[in-house]
């Protein structure tokens, strides 16, 4: 067996690099409202359901974006879907900002539905882009890597939030919630200048001229160039990996729940102020992004021994699992900091787990089908989030925390049921030709 030699160039990390930018604007983004969250819905005067209704938006838009934006990449090519996706998130989350206090459930509610259909394009067009510039073996850390930008979005938002951010002429609620509406239009300078530099960067990498042979060559080291015919984006629909891809994003609304609820879990559990609500998540996200990136270099590092794609994936997520178990002690502590780092632990696990779970859509299926499994999988995620949030909702404005109980002890036992479920579906990780045919073992 020969050993492929160090690549003679890096700039396959430079397309990572814009990767993780992108992300990070993406969660951004998405996590200001989370934070601001306790505060919004004193000063709109919002219910928790009410509040949950507007997540329910997001998610619906999220989950008809990724069934349709994921097909949209794959025509498009990565380069335009991407650029489409990002203008889109750009101009509805500056939108929210526009809202008045007389129409702010609608006007939250549109705002956010626009937002959730221009963010379902991130990831899809992420994954299908490392699939393009990184071997099989590295594309668990490659991913682990951009994907720890959720938890940087994440950690900027409440420190951004609270410097910004304050009720003036009194306590809360007293006087007026002041510049809640600069951090929305923040994102939109971020997302011109990203766009910018994505269009003087991008190229496939047999196309890019800044790319060496060597590079080119260790890219392309264990698979093979794909013709430029497109696959129908129905084609992916009867295959079964496609079907366990998207059962194990299921668990996509644990994540939404930690990133939405979070703020309103520590405001009214531990009485965390808006301002003081950085230092826990910095605490939580800092976990999640060591998470995501041991995730990523573990299965890796298992190929690398030797062992196969299947076995070093599987046992991977196995440990994730494991990992995310204690966040079900959550439901019982009442101390804030015990809390925050079991939150953060969970966090930590799920990211992993991500990790390896977005490299199996790469992993099985050849690269022109990728934007549309992650796509598929990713919809599939968002209706559980859907579901998680309505029903959250509802039972915390009915009875006040006990909802909280059920969430944590759902999001620490969840993984370990749904690998159970995948490996059930999808016994073997055996990739798939560019016309989705098995290819045989060796």
């Amino acid at each position: 067996m020969t050993t492929q030699k160090a690549p003679a160039g890096k700039y396959r990390y430079r397309i990572l690099a814009m990767l993780f930018l992108a992300t990070t604007i993406n969660y951004f983004d998405r996590s200001i409202m989370g934070v601001m969250s306790p505060d919004l819905i004193e000063w709109f005067g919002w219910t928790k359901k009410d509040y949950s209704h507007i997540l329910v938006g997001f998610q619906i838009a999220y989950a008809l974006g990724l069934l349709t934006m994921g097909g949209i990449i794959d025509k498009l090519g990565t380069k335009k879907g991407y650029f489409l996706s990002i203008g889109i998130w750009s101009i509805f989350g500056m939108l929210h900002a526009t809202i008045g206090r007389g129409f702010s459930f609608i006007g939250f509610l549109l705002a956010r539905f626009g937002l959730g259909y221009g963010e379902s394009g991130n990831f899809p067009a992420a994954i299908k882009t490392v699939a393009e510039w990184f071997p099989k073996k590295d594309r668990a850390f490659a991913t682990g890597i951009f994907n720890a930008a959720t938890s940087i979005g994440a950690i900027a938002a409440p420190f951004v939030v609270g410097a910004i951010v304050h009720w003036s002429g009194g306590d809360k609620g007293q006087g007026e919630l002041t510049h809640w509406q600069i951090p929305f239009l923040i994102t939109g300078v971020l997302s011109a200048g990203w766009v910018y530099m994505w269009f003087r960067t991008y190229r496939k990498p047999e196309n890019h001229p800044k790319l060496t042979k060597e590079e080119l060559d260790y890219i392309q080291s264990d698979s093979g160039v794909e013709s430029t015919e497109k696959l129908p984006w129905k084609s992916v629909f009867p295959k079964k990996q496609t079907w366990a891809f998207a059962l194990a994003k299921v668990t996509d609304a644990v994540w939404w729940f930690y990133l939405f609820w979070g703020a309103i879990f520590l405001a009214d559990n531990f009485d965390v102020k808006i301002k003081e609500m950085g230092l826990p998540f910095l605490v939580i996200y800092v976990i999640a992004d060591a998470g995501s990136i041991f995730g990523g270099w573990l299965s890796g590092a298992f190929m690398k021994k030797g062992w196969s794609l299947n076995k070093a994936r599987k046992l991977t997520l196995l440990i994730c699992a494991l990992i995310i178990l204690p966040v079900c002690y959550v439901a019982f502590t009442e101390s804030k900091w015990v809390a925050i780092c079991l939150i953060g632990l969970g966090a930590a696990g799920h990211q992993a787990w991500m990790a390896n779970i977005f490299t199996l859509a790469s992993d099985v299926f050849p690269k022109k089908a990728t934007a549309s499994v992650v796509g598929i999988g990713g919809m599939v995620g968002a209706v559980a989030g859907i579901l998680f949030n309505i029903v959250l909702g509802q039972v915390l404005d009915s009875a006040n925390n006990t909802g909280f109980f059920w969430a944590f002890l759902v999001a620490g036992a969840s993984y370990t049921v749904i690998l159970g479920l995948v490996h059930l579906i999808m016994p073997k990780m055996q990739p798939l030709d560019e016309n989705l045919e098995l290819i045989p073992e060796n």
